[in-house]
């Protein structure tokens, strides 16, 4: 199974009120493995970055002027995506903003959905995490990602970050190697890539009173539906 996980970087949240994109990153996923083969540009959006957003980006409007138009590499854009199941942290946020640079170019270039099915892990982080914060900095904490690297919100190492997120999730395995192996194929002649490597080893993360109460609780759920001893608690008894 091929998957993309995606992130935007936009001059403000309100597509609506005639937001852009500054910044598209995706990196590639076969079998749950990342490839190495990743795409990344910077577009210049014609029109100012709201003072929020270059807080959060550092990027700023002299930076992008040089940088191309979205219709100006959307078939490149769509040839990395197309078929994909797309991975995306509040998908409708940035599925948004794409069908709003797709239709802008073309009429003929359809939408997202047209092309990749969507699965939006803030979506899963919620019915995972009821009731607790899931931000991409917060589920990183969470679930031992290390994200020491990301100072600022940027597009490339939020989409590797999310790659971690995203199978530590579904089974619990976390790439720690956010850099790129010097072989890895890049997409898109308007690539900028910084490599992301890790210095020093992950931090263990202690679980807290709360999580450990919740912990025990979900296993006394466990021993009532089984109708006797879970095979967590079995494990416990024999450790």
């Amino acid at each position: 199974m091929r998957q993309i996980i995606l992130d935007t970087e936009t001059t403000g949240l309100e597509v609506r009120q005639g937001h852009r994109l500054i910044e598209i990153a995706c990196v590639e996923m076969v079998e749950r493995r990342l490839t190495g083969r990743h795409y990344q540009t910077y577009l210049n959006p014609d029109r100012a970055i709201d003072e929020g957003a270059r807080e959060v980006t550092g990027i700023a409007d002299e930076f992008l002027l040089d940088k191309p138009r979205f219709h100006e590499i959307v078939d490149e854009f769509l040839a990395f995506i197309d078929g994909a199941e797309l991975i995306i942290h509040n998908a409708a946020f940035d599925v948004g903003f794409l069908n709003a640079e797709l239709a802008r170019a073309g009429a003929h270039y359809g939408a997202i959905a047209d092309r990749c099915n969507v699965l939006d892990t803030l979506l899963m982080a919620r019915e995972r995490y009821p009731g607790q914060r899931n931000s991409l900095d917060a589920l990183c904490k969470r679930l031992g990602v290390d994200n020491s690297a990301r100072d600022l919100h940027g597009g490339l190492i939020d989409a590797q970050l999310l790659a971690d997120v995203y199978l530590a999730m579904t089974s619990g395995q976390v790439v720690l190697d956010l850099g790129f192996e010097g072989g890895a194929e890049t997409t898109g002649v308007h690539s900028i890539v910084t490599p992301l490597v890790l210095a020093r080893r992950p931090r263990v993360l202690c679980a807290s009173e709360d999580e450990i109460s919740a912990h025990l609780q979900r296993l006394d759920m466990l021993d009532k539906s089984a109708g006797g001893q879970s095979i967590w608690r079995k494990q416990e008894a024999e450790a």
